[in-house]
């Protein structure tokens, strides 16, 4: 039997025709499911945008169901179950995106990022200490490094902080010293609370070598060498004062144990001389008290007291004041007294919206800053 060759002429169009329309059917359903697919990514956005968080979900769980390949869509869905609170579903998006084999490099280490950060929502440190550890070397290496130290600072293992910390200034990520010392005086302060004495000097002259100007540090140290007792009163009253060459308003707060470190050390003249200058840098009742221990006499006859009510109207004066038998006040102090009394109490002699917190010296049924109704309570807010 002799082969005919015209089937062959005739089948050749025909499956090419065929081949045609079959790539023709599948690139409509392809563009059909993208379409689909970038409809609910944009539809989620949208929600997103429009703080429609539960619909937003639904939206890009459809757009991923479309389109299970597009790793963008995966990141958007992960992210936005991390802000719901929803760490649990994020961590699974974010490690199916992982186990992608043809994940790209930089899309990799995005969610390995991304993973780390669920964990830290979710309160796992430690595997989000591991999954931080794993960005070395990556773009997102410096931020990593910074979230660790942040994780140790959460555990409070001061130690490892420190190492970091020390890294990351040598590798010019910035300025750790103020926090390296507090580091310190962390550990300062756990070994004071063991007994510690020869740690505790160890951790503060460690905390002075990363940062000689540590507010916390120098008050460490004076605080140590006033508690030393009389033997070393001088050296804790050159503490104090180098204290206060450096952070007035921190010696202002702890000036009642400046004045008694200087009457161990028999310097009450100099040191009343160096907190009347305090208080005219930073007037508060804790300079007024330190006064007062050094002169001996009663609070409610030191003048900075009255001077301070006049010009903080002060709470703590006020109280201070009251705390003094009336006969041992001032003439002029009942008077002082009622104007600062009068001046703190027009701060509260206000109206506040419970919805926005808008004040104001009248009440009003429509709150002038959001509009609502209703929203301003009967009640001034000292009533409340």
């Amino acid at each position: 039997m002799d082969f005919d060759w015209q089937w062959i002429l005739l089948g050749l169009p025909l499956a090419f025709g065929l081949g045609w329309l079959a790539s023709r059917i599948d690139f409509r359903q392809w563009r059909r499911s993208d379409t689909q697919a970038r409809k609910a990514y944009f539809s989620g956005l949208n929600l997103l945008l429009n703080e429609q968080t539960d619909k937003a979900v639904d939206a890009f769980i459809e757009a991923v169901q479309a389109d299970p390949d597009t790793a963008e869509l995966h990141f958007a869905l992960g992210n936005l179950f991390r802000r719901r609170g929803e760490f649990e579903r994020a961590v699974r998006v974010h490690q199916h995106l992982l186990l992608r084999a043809d994940l790209s490099l930089a899309d990799r280490q995005r969610a390995q990022h991304a993973l780390a950060l669920d964990f830290v929502k979710a309160g796992l440190l430690d595997r989000a200490e591991a999954a931080f550890k794993a960005l070395q070397g990556s773009p997102y290496d410096s931020e990593a490094r910074l979230a660790r130290l942040g994780l140790h600072e959460r555990s409070r293992d001061w130690p490892l902080a420190i190492t970091l910390a020390s890294s990351l200034e040598q590798a010019g990520a910035g300025s750790f010293a103020q926090r390296i010392a507090h580091y310190h005086c962390e550990l300062a302060q756990e070994a004071e609370l063991r007994g510690d004495a020869e740690a505790v000097a160890d951790a503060i002259t460690a905390a002075l070598a990363a940062a000689p100007d540590s507010a916390r540090a120098l008050t460490l140290r004076a605080q140590r060498l006033a508690r030393l007792g009389n033997g070393h009163a001088g050296q804790a009253m050159a503490a104090w004062a180098e204290l206060g060459q450096h952070h007035p308003e921190a010696l202002a707060r702890l000036a009642t144990e400046f004045a008694a470190s200087a009457q161990a050390a028999g310097q009450t003249a100099a040191a009343r001389q160096a907190l009347l200058r305090l208080f005219a840098q930073q007037p508060g009742i804790d300079t007024v008290r330190a006064l007062a221990l050094l002169d001996g006499s009663p609070l409610a006859t030191t003048p900075q007291l009255l001077a301070l009510l006049t010009q903080q109207a002060s709470l703590s004066a006020v109280l201070a004041l009251l705390d003094t038998p009336a006969a041992d006040w001032p003439e002029a102090a009942r008077g002082q007294m009622r104007d600062a009394v009068a001046q703190l109490a027009r701060s509260q002699q206000r109206y506040r919206c419970a919805a926005c917190g808008f004040e104001s010296q009248r009440h009003f049924w429509q709150c002038p800053g959001c509009l609502g109704w209703d929203s301003f309570p009967p009640q001034r807010i000292e009533e409340q």
